[in-house]
């Protein structure tokens, strides 16, 4: 997972959302407001919607690769995902800022499920309202779940490039930070999927083999044209964490270490 450049919405899209969010706060008992929140949802959510046609658009920009999931970054993401689950906080149900574009894969397993830290806690709590039961409010607190549209998940995640393609904990264990990596790891299943870590492995030999040919062309005195097509191809392939820890982690793999030597302006593409 990488952090996902924002794109501008534009202001009558923006009128529009906050029309409707303004209808479903208007409600004045909580149940009510979720009952109407995901039923306003579905209604307006359709592609013949103009102003979630938009929605749609920006947040296939926002992707990456060709239309890559925002969480997995393997699937082809196609559903305007709730990173704070619109049954459990119909306030957000409008709200662009919590929208992402995600695959079925990932949406579908982590559906309603969301934890928060209440205040003074170091574990988080599930907030997740089982089938059936009394609809509440959910406890308040910080969240659990890494958000991609404002944080940064490698401040809290590391892929481990030595063998296993899986995601770790950048903190020690105990505390916030290593419970949230851990807690968005094993909600998303990034690691538990285990086609997942095979793609990245994939991806990190076509990452090497790209960056490869960049310096033997470079070397041969290919165009610039040329060169830039070979950058694009590392900018635009699939599982960009892979390669945003190549960058990071260069200096600790001697072949990945020669390779950055020999075209260190690869660490800011």
């Amino acid at each position: 997972m990488i952090q996902l450049h924002a794109q501008p919405l534009s202001t009558a899209a923006h009128r529009s959302l906050a029309q409707w969010q303004a209808e479903v706060n208007a409600l004045a008992h909580y149940p009510d407001r979720v009952a109407e929140a995901q039923r306003r949802f579905s209604q307006r959510n359709t592609r013949r919607n103009r102003t979630f046609a938009e929605v749609r658009r920006l947040l296939m920009q926002m992707c990456s690769g060709a239309q890559r999931c925002g969480y997995c970054e393997d699937s082809a993401a196609d559903e305007v995902e709730h990173i704070w689950p619109k049954n459990l906080y119909p306030e957000q149900v409008f709200a662009w800022h919590n929208y992402l574009y995600a695959c079925g894969l990932c949406n579908g397993p982590k559906n309603n499920q969301f934890a928060v830290f209440p205040p003074g806690a170091r574990n988080p709590v599930e907030v997740s309202r089982p089938t059936g039961a009394t609809v509440r409010p959910p406890r308040k607190g910080a969240p659990a779940l890494i958000d991609p549209r404002h944080e940064n998940p490698m401040d809290f995640l590391i892929l481990d490039l030595g063998g296993t393609f899986y995601f770790e904990p950048m903190a020690r264990p105990g505390t916030r930070a290593h419970e949230r990596a851990d807690y968005t790891r094993r909600i998303l299943r990034l690691n538990t999927r285990e086609y997942l870590p095979v793609a990245r492995a994939g991806a990190y030999d076509a990452y090497r083999a790209l960056l490869f040919e960049y310096i033997s062309l470079r070397e041969n005195g290919a165009s610039r044209p040329r060169l830039n097509r070979c950058v694009q191809g590392i900018q635009r392939a699939a599982h960009p964490t892979v390669w945003k820890e190549m960058q990071r982690q260069h200096l600790s793999h001697p072949e990945l270490r020669s390779l950055f030597r020999k075209a260190p302006e690869a660490l800011t593409w």
